[in-house]
């Protein structure tokens, strides 16, 4: 698929050409990665972070309660995830470095000699040489999300550390070379994301032969600067494209000029889940979420609507009660509390009647896929 072509499916809205579109994604989705919902246990064991992203409710310039989970507790809840028959934890926080390289060593060689459980980090953007160590530890995956493919987007709404300057495409390589599973992804409807740039960063999944892809909503958090922008929220018939000549002057408080709805992605579930369906055709056999962001902004059915449009994979919450409504990296996040084995009564539920089952075992893009229509 070209980029013209990804393109035009974006600015669709004919809804029996959307259907099409719909269709052809779980088709390919049923084909190639079959019918398994792999099941990702997520662990947010910190919300420190030494960034300010100009949208993130956990950035460090918030004055919030903040806390660390311990060794302890977060191999509690992976011993949580063996229970409920989770192939994966998924080890996440802001980026914090009191995540020293040396607890996060042990904590892989544990979880991997105790549980047998496959680990996938997303602690952000840290150094070649833990990234290693990490690896040699045991840890199969490292998710590090992008958010946007145009470097001067990503700058307005991610300023640098000090004199670091920011990577992440290179990080994703370095990590595969590593022998990593990688997995990266997008924000869709980013104030100053165009419909190109979008299309563009589609392209880029495959060109980076991506494991896992994660495409959500963008949902700021109301007490950061772009959570207090005036955003085009709906797009328009014969939208007008950005162009170099195009100026996108953001101010202290993020908010995007000179970009009109018509070019402006709107941060929607129907966009979204465009996203998540074209990168279903162009990444075939990528593992795909299906979010917790689009659950947010449609909170009846947007996890629904990604399963059914290309996404094979759900990442229940393990965190524990007490941390979790702290990790609020935008609003409703953690509106609803249940129990891990709560949520996981109710997943089972919806997966059974989507026709679709809960995967077993780690579910790699590259592993044997068990029970295969």
């Amino acid at each position: 698929m070209k980029r013209s072509d990804i393109l035009f499916r974006l600015l669709e809205e004919d809804e029996s050409r959307l259907d099409q579109l719909w269709a052809e994604a779980d088709r390919v989705r049923k084909e190639r990665v079959g019918d398994e919902v792999h099941l990702r246990g997520l662990i947010e064991l910190s919300n420190y972070c030494r960034r300010d992203c100009l949208y993130c409710g956990i950035r460090a310039s918030r004055r919030i309660e903040r806390y660390r989970m311990s060794e302890d507790e977060v191999m509690d809840s992976a011993r949580l995830a063996v229970r409920l028959e989770y192939g994966t934890v998924v080890l996440q926080s802001g980026e914090d470095h009191g995540l020293t390289r040396d607890f996060i060593t042990r904590l892989v060689r544990r979880i991997k000699t105790e549980t047998g459980l496959a680990v996938t980090l997303s602690l952000g953007e840290r150094s070649l040489d833990e990234l290693a160590e990490w690896r040699a530890a045991g840890a199969e995956r490292y998710l590090l999300k992008h958010e946007t493919s145009d470097p001067d987007l990503f700058r307005r709404i991610h300023p640098d550390c000090g004199t670091e300057v920011s990577d992440r495409i290179a990080l994703l390589k370095a990590a595969k070379e590593m022998g990593y599973e990688a997995g990266s992804g997008v924000m869709v409807g980013i104030p100053g994301q165009s419909y190109e740039s979008l299309a563009r960063d589609i392209m880029l999944f495959r060109d980076l032969d991506l494991e896992m892809i994660g495409c959500g909503p963008f949902v700021p958090h109301p007490q950061t600067p772009l959570g207090q922008a005036v955003i085009p929220s709906e797009p328009r018939a014969g939208a007008r494209f950005l162009d170099s000549s195009d100026s996108l002057e953001m101010t202290e408080r993020g908010e995007s000029r000179n970009l009109s709805a018509g070019s402006q992605v709107p941060a929607t579930d129907l966009m979204t889940t465009k996203v998540v369906a074209l990168t279903r055709l162009v990444c075939p056999e990528a593992n795909i979420p299906s979010t917790t962001a689009l659950a947010t902004v449609n909170k009846e059915h947007g996890r629904e609507l990604g399963l059914t449009r290309g996404a094979n994979v759900w990442m229940p919450n393990l965190t524990p009660l007490k941390y979790r409504a702290l990790y609020e990296i935008y609003p409703g996040k953690a509106t609803v509390i249940d129990t891990a084995e709560q949520f996981h009564q109710n997943l089972l539920a919806t997966l059974a009647a989507l026709g679709r089952r809960a995967g077993k075992g780690p579910g790699g893009r590259r592993s044997p896929r068990v029970g295969r229509d």
